[in-house]
């Protein structure tokens, strides 16, 4: 996401920091280029133009005229109005009151809204609640069959809707049911359109007045760009919505939906939707994201991702097999897994500070079949040579291959990279120098 826009905005700031002082030229054309680069991000131009505007006040001003390092203070007003662009705060989700709380989930077809609400009681539960799901979609029988399943993957329970129910009857029954068993937040699915109609909208309202909703989230497409600001419009006209949801925001190169849906709306965005697995779903830091688009990175989204997908205990034993020589291909194997949990491994390189600017890695592509074909390997082994590597002779390697569907020079390389991976691993644990330790971390184990 936002590819394309931290590159322009990444030449016109090289071009600033080349001058030793600014002038109202220098900033007046360094601003045009911006508001070019943020219009063919598709974001709405009337968003553009207010953005370009606030800046160019500060950037005239005695903060940076008067500054040693004039490049630098406008990259940081960027920032900062980057950040007032996409709302200030990240906002939280409204589980107060009595429950159940209700949370209504809106939006149009396609748009991800059944997977969505699966996403969103998985994190609920992760948290300690008890959510229910409910299928209140009765114009797509699949989707009713689509929640059922997905209830049952992430272990959560779901509405038992009949498809012949009135979604404004589903949901009244469904809350008088979370009720009686003890669910403190009930998750509602509710129907969608291919566009925005009156049906719809009428239909809706009649859920909202019936559960008087916490929470109304429109779930939209991020790819649709200004198509899903017009959508958002809509929404919060009829139902007065209290937050949007982005999704499929990992094939956005633009961005525009995001920078314009706040301004527009006046709504918060509360959640990015950046996969398909069910954990796939970030809280929306806007400071975090402006840090992303200007190339500044996004450790702490990365930290949060490693403390999620690392399990504390687990790393404690690897570092003492470590410290034993005791460090397998199995454990190489289970290192790689957690890894990948963590999300893809281009969205984990963006979040690296100053990667991008870096000669050779800016348009580096991460292979992800890399790391199916090294699990494959492994998997191809006897439990005695994921064990002891030492055993793996030139017969066992041609097997190994021919069971991964690999080739040996395949084999030959991950048996290399795992051997300088052994010797690396001991030699840093053995300098006992302050803080080896936490220098290793992930994906060797170390929280």
């Amino acid at each position: 996401m936002f590819n394309r826009l931290s590159d322009k905005l990444a030449n016109v700031f090289k071009k600033l920091k080349g001058h030793g002082k600014l002038t109202e030229l220098n900033i007046n054309d360094a601003l045009r280029e911006v508001r070019l680069a943020l219009l063919e991000a598709d974001v709405n131009y009337k968003v553009a133009k207010a953005f370009v505007e606030g800046i160019r006040q500060r950037a005239l001003g005695q903060e940076v005229m008067t500054s040693l390092t004039p490049g630098q203070q406008v990259i940081k007003i960027v920032h900062d109005e980057l950040v007032t662009l996409l709302g200030g705060e990240a906002p939280r989700l409204d589980l107060t009151g009595k429950p159940p709380v209700v949370l209504m989930l809106v939006g149009l077809q396609g748009s991800g809204k059944t997977t969505t609400t699966a996403k969103i009681a998985l994190r609920l539960k992760k948290q300690g609640r008890q959510p229910l799901l409910v299928p209140a979609d009765t114009q797509r029988p699949a989707a009713i069959d689509q929640l059922q399943r997905l209830g049952a993957d992430i272990g959560v329970d779901v509405y038992p809707t009949q498809p012949q129910q009135a979604p404004v009857d589903i949901a009244a029954t469904a809350l008088a049911l979370a009720t009686a068993k003890g669910h403190d937040v009930v998750l509602l699915d509710t129907a969608g359109r291919l566009h925005v109609d009156e049906p719809l909208m009428q239909e809706l309202q009649a859920i909202k007045a019936a559960t008087q909703p916490s929470e109304i989230l429109l779930v939209a497409d991020a790819m649709t760009g200004q198509d899903a600001v017009q959508v958002a419009q809509n929404f919060n006209d009829a139902l007065d919505l209290t937050g949007v949801i982005l999704t499929k925001v990992e094939g956005d190169a633009r961005g525009g939906a995001a920078l314009s849906m706040r301004q527009v709306i006046n709504k918060p965005i509360k959640f990015l939707g950046v996969g398909e697995k069910l954990d796939a779903l970030e809280v929306f830091h806007p400071d975090r994201l402006a840090s992303r688009i200007l190339g500044m990175g996004d450790v702490l989204t990365l930290i949060e991702k490693a403390q999620e997908a690392f399990d504390e205990d687990q790393a404690k034993e690897l570092e003492r097999k470590l410290r034993k020589d005791g460090f397998t291909l199995e454990d190489f194997r289970d290192q790689l897994r957690q890894v990948r949990k963590m999300g893809s491994l281009e969205q984990l390189l963006g979040m690296i500070p100053g990667l991008n600017k870096m000669k050779g890695l800016k348009d580096m592509q991460p292979d992800e079949k890399e790391l199916v074909k090294v699990e494959a390997i492994i998997n191809s082994m006897t439990p005695a040579e994921r064990a002891n590597h030492t055993l793996i002779d030139g017969s066992r390697r041609r097997r190994i291959a021919r069971g991964s569907g690999t080739t040996v020079q395949d084999v030959n390389r991950l048996l290399k990279q795992f051997d300088m991976t052994q010797k690396m691993m001991k030699k840093m644990l053995q300098s006992g120098k302050k803080g080896a330790k936490r220098r290793l971390g992930p994906p060797f184990g170390f929280s």
